[in-house]
């Protein structure tokens, strides 16, 4: 089993995949990693040697924020906006959908589980 920027990645899935199991690296990152190395698609991760695994960290380092410091970043991004007391700012605060969406119905994954109004008639 590889690890890569503090990730145990699957050691039976082709190296594509097996990249995106890293916060921060989708699929077209994962490609673009896998075709800077020189690695085929059609490879396993328990495949490589490690000169490749030791050039795919390089390449995520150098060209990536990934993990701990991505998420760090995103929060004070996200606190940045609450302090600001802007718009999204206080969504985020609220706890309600910060990109416009509708919270007449819906919008049941950012505010939780529906709450019971007492006397409430259909």
């Amino acid at each position: 089993m590889a690890r890569i920027a503090g990730v145990n990645i699957p050691s039976n899935k082709r190296v594509v995949i097996a990249l995106q199991y890293i916060h921060g690296i989708g699929p077209k990152s994962a490609k673009d990693i896998v075709t800077k190395v020189g690695i085929e698609d059609s490879r396993r991760v328990n495949a490589l040697s490690d000169a490749e695994v030791l050039q795919i960290r390089e390449a995520i380092d150098k060209d990536h924020t990934v993990e701990g410091d991505l998420r760090r970043e995103t929060a004070v991004n996200i606190k940045r906006l609450m302090d600001l007391a802007c718009y999204r700012g206080l969504r985020h605060r609220k706890g309600l959908p910060v990109r416009g969406q509708r919270t007449h119905t819906n919008a049941r994954t950012r505010k939780g589980p529906a709450k019971p109004i007492a006397g409430k008639k259909k």
